[in-house]
């Protein structure tokens, strides 16, 4: 199964995997690290300067977001985390723009950091609206949670990698049921 998604969804997947369960590690521990993620991305100019509010906000749309693709698995999504992404798209000041090809998308009318983060928020909406969106799941075990791109031919991948955190959950299953 591969891990990455389709287009800019794969943006989406690398933004929520700046936190990664391993360790746990934090990606974007300043300001700063957050500034260089937006910046390789194409997401936010060079000479932008990020606030530590900013930083708060976007790890809370992170998080937001994998509570979200957990959702991808049958549970639902805890309202708060709807909440976060909803403020977030308001922050970004998301609109519709409508093209020529009769197609549509969402562009934030926001500068800076919420403008950015209003941009991650259009690729979800793209994904939602070609059906990629519900494939990008995060993995379930506790110290990786994380996100990838199911590829499965009926949409039923539950791990990120069955090697390894598919195997430890087989393995843990096993002994649990054996008393070992």
């Amino acid at each position: 199964m591969g891990n990455e998604a389709p287009g800019q969804l794969e943006v989406v997947r690398r933004f929520v995997n700046t936190w990664d369960g391993e360790g746990p590690v934090d990606k974007l521990p300043d300001p700063a690290a957050l500034r260089d993620w937006l910046v390789e991305h194409d997401l936010l100019d060079a000479g932008a300067t990020v606030s530590p509010a900013e930083l708060r906000r976007a790890r809370d749309l992170r998080d937001a977001l994998r509570d979200q693709l957990r959702a991808h698995h049958g549970t639902d999504v805890d309202p708060a985390a709807a909440a976060v992404v909803d403020a977030a798209a308001a922050r970004a000041r998301l609109r519709a723009r409508f093209g020529p090809d009769d197609g549509v998308r969402l562009v934030p009318d926001a500068a800076g950091v919420d403008g950015s983060l209003g941009m991650l928020l259009a690729h979800v909406a793209d994904a939602m609206r070609d059906g990629t969106w519900p494939r990008l799941k995060v993995c379930p075990a506790e110290d990786c949670q994380s996100a990838f791109y199911d590829t499965s031919r009926n949409r039923s991948g539950v791990w990120c990698t069955m090697g390894v955190c598919g195997n430890r959950a087989k393995v843990r299953s096993y002994r649990e049921r054996h008393g070992r």
